[in-house]
C-alpha cells in the first residue's frame, strides 16, 4: 500500500502526486460542476434523513433512504475513479517510471476501499 495524505488532509489546487504538476490538472475538474451538483443533492438527501429521524419516521423508510443515499455516493465515487483512471493513471503510464507504478497502486487501493464499503 502506498503511503499518502490522510483522507481529511487538505490538498493544494492541482496537486495529484506528480513530480511536475505544471503540465496538467485533475481530470475531474472538467466535470467539477456536475460533481458538485450531485454532491449537493446527496447533501440534501442526508439532511432529509436527519429530518426523518427527528420526525420519528418508520425505520424501514429511513433505511430505504439510506440505501438510496449510499448508492448515490457510490455512483459519484465510481465516476471519479473512472476519471482518475482515464486521466491521471493514463498520463502517468505514458510518462512511465515510478509515477506510473504509484498511480496504479493508488487506483488499486481506491478500488479496494470502494469494494469494502
Amino acid at each position: 500500500m502506498i503511503n499518502g495524505p490522510l483522507i481529511n488532509e487538505p490538498q493544494q489546487p492541482g496537486q495529484c502526486g506528480c513530480a511536475d504538476e505544471s503540465h496538467h490538472h485533475h481530470g475531474y475538474l472538467d466535470n467539477q460542476e456536475s460533481y458538485l451538483k450531485r454532491l449537493r443533492r446527496i447533501e440534501g438527501q442526508v439532511r432529509g434523513l436527519q429530518k426523518m429521524v427527528v420526525d420519528e419516521k418508520y425505520c424501514i423508510d429511513i433505511l430505504t433512504q439510506i440505501s438510496a443515499t449510499t448508492k448515490a455516493l457510490q455512483s459519484v465515487a465510481l465516476a471519479m475513479l473512472d476519471e482518475h483512471m482515464s486521466t491521471c493513471v493514463v498520463r502517468a503510464a505514458r510518462h512511465g517510471g515510478d509515477e506510473a507504478e504509484i498511480k496504479l497502486a493508488e487506483a488499486s487501493d481506491a478500488i479496494a476501499r470502494l469494494v469494502r464499503s
